[in-house]
């Protein structure tokens, strides 16, 4: 946004942003979770493939691993940080936008 009308619409924007880069670094943290989780289920598939364990019985083991609950774990916490702070940034986007609306000196 250009043209702020005050500092305190400024500083709403400015902190929007600030709280919008991080989501974006929490859900790029709760992707890589996921792929993790993703990759190691398929690797599991394989060994057990191999070994001559069924798919079904290969899914329930690979649940069960440490690994496993750690990726998700991790997935369901960024994606809950994530969100924490979409909505902050958003509740700022609207600070500022309430600023703006409400007029004042421009800056």
């Amino acid at each position: 946004m250009t043209g702020f009308h005050n500092e305190e619409e400024r500083a709403a924007w400015t902190l929007a942003e600030s709280l919008l880069a991080t989501a974006r670094a929490m859900m790029k943290q709760a992707e890589s979770a996921l792929e993790t989780w993703r990759l190691g289920k398929e690797l599991n598939q394989q060994r057990c493939a191999r070994r001559g364990i069924s798919a079904s019985d290969a899914e329930i083991r690979w649940s069960e691993t440490a690994n496993a609950k750690n990726a998700l774990t991790d997935n369901s916490f960024h994606v809950s940080l994530a969100t924490m702070y979409y909505n902050a940034a958003a509740a700022q986007y609207s600070r500022a936008h309430y600023l703006r609306c409400r007029g004042g000196a421009r800056v």
